[in-house]
């Protein structure tokens, strides 16, 4: 079977290849007659006019232009299969006459009363069904179905620039409802949109009005009334008001994941209004007939279940799955000064009960 194709594909490029010494008025009109259909999975170095394939007879050089037909496979990223017919151009290259692929069909309902745009450029984590845009709030992840637009641009290559105007799923992904080369022209219904604030979850009420929410790692810049946290669709700042809910996850030492609820204000800044923290379960029981007090400093390894201290006597270890209340501070980062109450549980640890914060 092997032989057979071989002996196709040679055939094909023979032929093409006989095509060159024909009168040039004759090539005009044979140029997009398709000599051969080839698969194979793209490979690195693809651009939007140069195609690299890597085929069962080998590496193949084809060139994508204007007269490509690339509306049944737009996305040309590494090891994505794909099959091409090809036609031989007057200036020697083989030429992409079809670009085409097997789409996936895709059940996931999109709320496309919630749409934003984003501009970015492609990275090479981006795969035939998820789309990694590097935007200037961070690294998006964004899905492509079979029912994205891709109308506006020729095709999607590693690399590339692209505009994105994008949803949340009912499979809680992003997912991309169109995407267009970034120098053509802006859709009309669809300006340029501040994607920090719009894209995140499905949208919840509270007394701030409307809400979304996201969930990411602390990063290292992080103070008491600063958040900042990465997640897979980006970075973001958040202010920590005094009004913010933080009882469910006030530990914002370095790496620590959390879920955070939000809104933008009139500032134009983005609010937390919950903190919520990976948490264990605990069934100790506290003995808080003996309650001690100790004072010291938040350590940067410190989570959501086991405060690390920083005493004069050395570092304690506390677990927080009994806290009550903490007064003085919203959040503890590294190096905060703290008092805790604290007595000892049926699993040996010392558990704290209630924190305060010391000038």
């Amino acid at each position: 079977m092997k032989e057979n194709r071989i002996s196709c594909l040679c055939a094909s490029v023979c032929a093409a290849f006989g095509l060159m010494f024909l009168p040039v008025a004759d090539m005009e009109v044979q140029a997009a007659e398709i000599i051969a259909t080839v698969q194979g999975k793209v490979m690195e170095g693809t651009t939007s006019e140069l195609l690299f394939l890597d085929t069962s007879d080998g590496r193949m050089e084809i060139k994508i232009d204007a007269e490509s037909n690339t509306s049944g496979c737009k996305v040309l990223i590494p090891k994505k299969s794909i099959s091409v017919s090809l036609s031989h151009g007057s200036d020697g290259y083989l030429h992409a006459v079809t670009i085409s692929e097997d789409l996936k069909e895709s059940t996931v309902s999109i709320d496309m009363d919630k749409v934003s745009t984003v501009t970015g450029t492609v990275n090479n984590k981006t795969t035939e069904d998820v789309l990694h845009l590097d935007t200037a709030q961070g690294e998006m992840e964004l899905k492509i179905d079979k029912t994205t637009d891709m109308s506006g641009c020729s095709v999607l290559v590693v690399s590339g620039r692209y505009t994105v105007r994008c949803a949340r799923g009912e499979d809680a992904y992003m997912h991309a409802v169109s995407i267009s080369d970034a120098s053509a022209a802006p859709v009309a219904d669809a300006p340029q949109t501040d994607v920090s604030a719009q894209i995140y979850s499905q949208p919840v009420t509270n007394v701030s009005g409307t809400t979304r929410s996201v969930t990411g790692t602390v990063k290292s810049g992080t103070d008491e009334s600063t958040l900042e946290l990465t997640t897979s669709e980006g970075d973001f700042v958040f202010k920590i008001d005094d009004n913010a809910d933080t009882a469910g996850g006030c530990v914002l030492t370095s790496d620590n994941r959390l879920m955070v609820t939000f809104y933008r204000g009139s500032d134009n800044y983005l609010h937390a209004t919950k903190l919520v923290g990976v948490k264990d379960s605990s069934s100790a029981t506290v003995d808080t007939s003996s309650q001690s007090t100790v004072t010291g400093t938040v350590k940067s390894k410190s989570t959501e279940n086991i405060l690390l201290l920083d005493t004069a006597q050395g570092e304690m270890e506390l677990k927080l799955d009994k806290l009550e209340s903490l007064s003085g501070c919203k959040v503890l980062v590294q190096g905060k000064k703290i008092s805790v109450t604290c007595a000892r549980g049926s699993d040996a640890y010392m558990h704290a009960l209630t924190i305060t914060a010391v000038k």
